[in-house]
């Protein structure tokens, strides 16, 4: 399953370096974590546990930079398939 326009749009911000930022998104429960750019790299979709878990699908981005800089030429989000249960 691709991700939404508007979820791509929120992921493609700059956040705090190497952070986790747990928060919900159009009513689903959405955990994304930064690299050292403030990058989100890695998401987790899907229903919250108790434990702060989440059960659903996790994503990871791929970022290919301009050589020598840290400016993006091209990313794009791969389905890594379903993680708890």
């Amino acid at each position: 399953m691709p991700l939404g326009p508007k979820l791509e749009k929120l992921l493609s911000k700059v956040y705090a370096p190497q952070e986790r930022t747990d928060t919900k998104f159009m009513g689903k429960d959405i955990t994304y974590v930064t690299n050292e750019h403030g990058e989100p790299v890695t998401l987790f979709i899907g229903k919250r546990r108790d434990d702060g878990s989440i059960t659903g699908e996790r994503y990871v981005r791929r970022i290919v930079r301009k050589p020598g800089t840290d400016e993006i030429l091209k990313s794009h989000w791969e389905l890594r398939g379903k993680v708890g249960s």
